[in-house]
């Protein structure tokens, strides 16, 4: 087995190492199907192989070209360290810098077979959602890694390493852009054969960016839309008897099993993958599996009547459970169902991320291969009949909202019953969850900040959430009204993260906090690095779904309504200024979310060592890591941006945005537009 000083000595060459292929134990990606011309296969082989010197490529060239034509990508298998991939404490990482070693620390922890989708094909999650493009990227990135001074930045092309450059210690250590493409090229076809031919790469949001922390990143958010959603719709926060179904239990929907016990509800989750299904199980995020509609609906009547949380996984079709649901109300008059949503990979619809109700899971990884015209006509169809389920319910009585997955785009995109009447480009017959619940949240300035305490000590962890909860009690004595309920729900989950075995990989937490809670969290735990109370660094992070990471029309900017909601701007600003505002690295991509060429969001990683520099960075990063986004929310219409923002140039005087005048009168634009 090799080591972690093997693993950063460069590419092994003499000798190769054995081609062991794919291995049998882990899930692996669906096939591609990129429709490659005889030229472009030619062009994908050529620039696989100048990784390695011409010494090679006899040998190499065939096995590439086999894994194209029968995986539909060049992931070079053979190159797959055998060394257990897991985020090893960051003393252990060969380095000249602790910088680099803390990317280093992150990267392997997205490729954790615990934490990663597919391993072997570097997807950390979202079904394609790619660290690098093929493994000699890695050996390459981790080998200069390792090299790396202060004085020096690694560029980052689509998963692939283009070196490192001469820098200074203030810059970024690492600069990463992930599916740059120029926008009439940015279709979903184009995409399929340029990610083929190695050039370019799908980065999602954190699997990108290397800031993926397990399934926990997005359970805090998914707890908070559904204490946000009852409230909303239920008239209550508290949820115990209400059922709340939804689909997928991969890498960031597996979050939503873990998030209705939490809230109190019983969640019933469907998945057509036994593998995630079962690994989620194993992980104690779910409480039961049953392949049984039957079952399912008793446990359902029984949860609701014992009012006991609950967290179901459903081995079947999310369709099935849909159409049955309703069957049970026609029948019995009984709706057995409260709230619902979907988290299918529908940014990827035809290529392994939503799977039709027509066929079995194997049948349709097939067709997909063969036929993939008759694939999409399939998975129309399922789309029609899913919203026509979802339909015919919520008229009976049941809330449902888009979750940000692309559901509503492409369901309307096949045909199916989503128009909202007299609604605008970003609007349909049921509201993203950012208009309707987490939006205010965003112009409030709380969105999902996050740690990884690199030391991997569990102890550590506890002690940073400790911290953090501290922190927050004592913002919280000084809010106004409008954000006590937000600070009340933050400090309850940071109380009792620990005791819900959150933790998958490395020993991370998510935390909903607005800026001052963020800078305060970050400049306090730096501190305890500085005392020794926290034993080694502290890696600070968000989710690119945050207040100014992501320009989303359909998510994270679908609640803006000045006609701005498809500008990139904010999205591309966040990453210039956290890059030289002190970041350790910064990352930029298309795509993420709702899908390729729909999104544009950024990350950072930033690394807290206990030292003055560390917490000047954070602060001044931070602050505008936040304010950035509020801004440009105060700047479209949105009231409680426009009060946060006011709030914080008050504490900051150097701080100094340009504020709207609202239009008073609307008959001062009818009398100019009809003269």
């Amino acid at each position: 087995m090799s080591s972690l000083k093997e693993i950063c000595s460069g590419l092994p060459l003499d000798p190769l190492p054995p081609n062991r292929g794919r291995d049998p134990n882990v899930p692996h990606a669906p096939i591609r199907t990129p429709n490659l011309t005889a030229e472009e296969e030619r062009l994908a082989l050529r620039n696989a192989l100048r990784y390695f010197p011409p010494c090679h490529h006899a040998t190499l060239a065939p096995e590439f070209a086999q894994e194209l034509r029968q995986y539909g990508h060049i992931y070079m298998y053979r190159f797959c360290p055998t060394l257990r991939m897991r985020a090893y404490p960051i003393d252990q990482y060969p380095c000249r810098t602790r910088q680099a070693a803390s990317i280093m620390l992150m990267i392997m922890n997205n490729l954790d077979p615990a934490v990663a989708q597919f391993p072997q094909e570097l997807v950390t999650y979202g079904g394609n959602g790619q660290v690098f493009s093929n493994w000699a990227q890695f050996g390459l990135v981790m080998h200069y890694l390792s090299e790396m001074t202060e004085d020096q930045t690694l560029v980052m092309y689509s998963g692939h390493p283009m070196g490192l450059f001469p820098s200074l210690p203030s810059s970024p250590r690492a600069i990463i852009t992930n599916g740059m493409v120029i926008p009439n090229y940015s279709s979903r076809n184009q995409y399929e054969k340029m990610f083929a031919l190695g050039v370019s790469m799908y980065g999602q949001m954190t699997a990108g960016s290397y800031c993926y922390i397990g399934p926990q990143g997005i359970v805090h958010g998914t707890m908070l839309t559904l204490l946000n959603a009852s409230r909303r719709y239920l008239g209550s926060d508290d949820m115990s008897g209400r059922v709340f179904v939804t689909s997928g239990l991969g890498g960031m929907s597996g979050a939503q099993a873990k998030a209705a016990v939490i809230a109190g509800c019983i969640g019933v989750i469907a998945e057509v993958d036994e593998a995630p299904l079962r690994k989620r199980h194993e992980q104690g995020w779910l409480m039961e599996v049953t392949s049984s509609m039957d079952h399912c609906i008793n446990r359902i009547r029984e949860a609701k009547s014992s009012k006991m949380p609950l967290s179901m996984g459903f081995h079947g079709n999310i369709v099935d459970l849909w159409e049955r649901l309703l069957l049970e109300y026609e029948r019995t008059g009984e709706l057995l169902v409260d709230l619902g949503s979907d988290q299918t990979s529908l940014h990827n619809p035809y290529n392994g991320g939503y799977y039709p109700v027509q066929l079995s899971f194997r049948q349709a990884n097939q067709l997909m291969m063969t036929d993939p015209k008759r694939f999409i006509t399939m998975v129309q169809e399922s789309l029609r009949r899913h919203v026509k389920a979802i339909n015919n319910l919520s008229e009976a009585g049941m809330f449902f909202w888009d979750y940000g997955n692309a559901f509503l785009l492409e369901a309307q995109r096949a045909g199916a019953e989503v128009e909202k009447v007299g609604g605008g480009p970003t609007e349909f017959r049921y509201p993203s969850y950012v208009q309707h619940i987490m939006g205010d949240i965003f112009s409030l300035g709380f969105g999902p900040f996050r740690w990884v305490c690199t030391s991997g000590d569990p102890q550590d962890l506890s002690v940073t959430d400790n911290i953090a909860a501290t922190v927050l009690e004592e913002i919280s004595a000084n809010v106004t009204d409008r954000v006590k309920q937000q600070y009340n729900d933050n400090i309850r989950w940071i109380r009792e993260a620990g005791k819900h075995d959150m933790v998958v990989g490395s020993q991370a937490r998510i935390l909903y906090s607005d800026q001052k809670g963020r800078v305060c969290i970050a400049l306090a735990i730096n501190q305890a690095i500085a005392d020794g109370r926290v034993s080694a660094p502290v890696v600070i992070s968000r989710d690119h779904h945050d207040v100014s990471g992501t320009d989303s029309p359909f998510r994270e900017t679908s609640n803006v309504y000045d006609g701005s909601a498809f500008c990139a701007d904010m999205a591309v600003q966040n990453f210039v200024g956290d890059a030289f505002r002190g970041a350790t690295w910064v990352s930029l991509h298309n795509g993420g979310g709702v899908g390729w060429g729909e999104v544009m969001n950024g990350g950072f990683g930033l690394l807290l060592d206990g030292s003055e520099e560390a917490a000047k960075r954070a602060k001044l990063m931070l602050n505008w890591d936040v304010s950035n986004g509020v801004a440009r929310r105060c700047w479209s219409g949105n009231t409680n941006a426009y009060d946060t923002i006011q709030a914080t140039m008050q504490e900051n005087e150097q701080l100094r945005v340009t504020m709207p005048f609202p239009v008073q009168d609307e008959q001062v634009l009818d009398r100019a537009l009809q003269g």
